[in-house]
């Protein structure tokens, strides 16, 4: 972040950064008169992007300045050796390891205050202001909607002023630009009502059709189009009070064609280990002797004896759409050497990305494999953005489902497909 930002003289001129998820240069142009004022006036630079490339790691390193081996976010999730289990989407900043920007603002601007909207990683993030996605789970199996906020009434008072946070617009099959429409909302009112000096803005929806379609469908242009003009109105609404804005991105998306199944190759190979509980296979983490923790196009692979380390690196470089194997040396060369990461990564070919499937017949595949359950599965799952197209009338199970929650059963919203060749 420049440092004029931050400096005594100007520090009565706040910042806003508002981070569009997806967006590239390819896809500004006639779609994006606003974001193309924003560039007129001031100027676009490329980032070289963080190995790898995907949110959290990203955002720590923008936060921070400092590569993943040293932060230790190597990923949207990694495997937690000592409890022998995967864990994704961590929300507190506890786990990033280096000072932030608000440290250092502090310590050069005596009334520095930072506000985080949505951005990851946000609980206890020692901010002036935040406010993140935080469901409630009751002891009885349910799952609430919900925020979480700093200060604690911050929350309230949003949803107050906005009407409740399109929860179910945020990611799963009905995510879309609700969400974004909402965090951009949010963005206005803590700007107007506590003016911080530093404003992260985090806006996703653009993320999700590009994983859905692709980048190459024409449809895309309408989510471009929506988020210009939500990131117009957010950038007129700041500056017309003085403010300085910064647009970023985490990361670009590609078109694929090809999903690696690298947990079943592991498995077939013989060491990937499954047990059974109540009719269903689940991974047996702490037993195998390597599987995968898959993130896009970059999967960590765990070793419990390093005498398999080298012939788990041969069969990987033998996998079709496996571009390449890091080891120790590969992982100190991409900066990403830190005791949470793999003790191999496997990087996919361009066009291919990693499924977590570990089952080998979808009969067995467990309970929450159909579900929208970001933080049980061993991997990022793309395919939570659909609806199962072999359900004939999703609409009624859907109502269905939500009825039965409604009356108090238990049920299960088991309506996500596990065909990954939808992912586009």
């Amino acid at each position: 972040m420049p440092g004029g930002y931050l400096s005594a003289k100007n520090h009565s001129r706040p910042l806003v950064v508002i981070n569009i998820v997806g967006l590239t240069p390819s896809l500004m142009g006639h779609a994006t008169p606003n974001l193309n004022a924003l560039v007129k006036d001031g100027f676009m630079a490329s980032l070289s992007p963080v190995f790898p490339a995907v949110t959290m790691t990203t955002q720590s390193t923008m936060l921070t300045g400092k590569s993943p081996g040293e932060h230790g976010v190597v990923g949207n999730g990694w495997y937690i050796r000592e409890v022998a289990e995967p864990r994704f989407w961590h929300q507190s900043d506890h786990l990033v390891q280096a000072k932030k920007v608000w440290h250092c603002g502090r310590e050069r601007i005596s009334d520095f205050t930072c506000a985080k909207i949505f951005w990851q990683s946000n609980m206890y993030s020692e901010v002036d202001y935040s406010a993140t996605l935080r469901p409630i789970y009751p002891a009885d199996g349910r799952k609430i909607p919900a925020l979480y906020s700093h200060p604690k009434a911050l929350h309230i008072e949003l949803e107050d002023t906005l009407g409740s946070f399109p929860y179910f617009n945020y990611w799963g099959p009905a995510a879309g630009v609700e969400s974004s429409r909402w965090i951009a909302g949010c963005a206005k009112h803590i700007f107007d009502t506590r003016r911080p000096t530093l404003q992260l803005v985090y806006l996703p929806h653009l993320d999700y059709n590009l994983q859905r379609l692709g980048p190459d469908n024409p449809a895309i242009w309408d989510d471009v189009r929506a988020v210009d003009q939500i990131a117009g109105e957010l950038i007129s609404h700041v500056r017309e009070q003085g403010a300085d804005v910064m647009v970023v991105s985490e990361y670009g998306i590609e078109q694929v064609d090809t999903c690696v199944h690298i947990n079943r190759i592991l498995r077939e190979h013989g060491f990937l280990e499954v047990r059974e509980e109540l009719g269903r296979e689940m991974l047996d983490y702490g037993a195998s002797r390597g599987f995968a923790v898959t993130d896009h196009q970059v999967a960590h692979i765990y070793i419990g004896d390093k005498s398999d380390v080298a012939p788990i690196k041969q069969l990987l470089e033998q996998t079709p759409g496996i571009e390449r194997v890091l080891d120790q040396q590969g992982k100190i060369e991409c900066a990403i050497d830190h005791p949470r990461t793999g003790d191999l990564v496997a990087v996919a070919n361009s066009g291919a990305w990693f499924s977590y499937y570990f089952w080998l017949d979808d009969t067995n595949a467990p309970d929450y494999a159909r579900t929208v359950d970001i933080h049980r599965k061993p991997g990022y799952d793309p395919a939570e953005l659909f609806v199962d197209p072999t359900i004939r009338m999703p609409s009624l199970k859907i109502g269905w489902r939500l009825l039965q929650k409604k009356l108090g059963m238990r049920m299960l919203m088991d309506v996500i497909p596990l065909d990954a060749s939808l992912v586009k």
